[in-house]
């Protein structure tokens, strides 16, 4: 899969920020990374809300090798291959894969504010 085929691709989505990543591309929208294009495929952001939907197609999850071991990546699972020929569907796909790429996005974000004030805290305490 080359940058045009993707653009073209994503083309009823909207527009597409492609990056080279990998041994393929970070394919982002709105500053949000949301689907892989590998050697081995298309694979999209998925979580507890959509991964039924994969499953139901029959997709897996995307699975790498490393000398000792095959890793799975259960955040990002296989798009289905009749997508590739119903731009208005997989753009539905691609919509509800950035939904759960901002939904994990919103769970990691760190809670700096209360570190902040605990160090504040002890620096008050040891000045006393």
């Amino acid at each position: 899969m080359d940058r045009d085929f993707l653009i073209d691709l994503f083309s009823d989505f909207g527009p597409v920020t492609i990056r080279p990543m990998f041994s393929g591309f970070g394919i982002s929208a709105d500053g949000t990374n949301f689907a892989l294009a590998l050697r081995a495929g298309l694979y999209f952001r998925a979580d507890e809300a959509t991964i039924p939907q994969f499953e139901a197609e029959g997709s897996i999850p995307f699975q790498y090798q490393t000398r000792a071991k095959t890793v799975t990546v259960g955040s990002y699972w296989q798009l289905p291959a009749r997508l590739f020929d119903d731009p208005e569907e997989l753009a539905g796909w691609a919509r509800a894969a950035l939904a759960a790429a901002q939904r994990a996005a919103v769970k990691k974000r760190p809670k700096a504010k209360k570190a902040v004030r605990k160090k504040s805290a002890k620096r008050a305490k040891t000045s006393s």
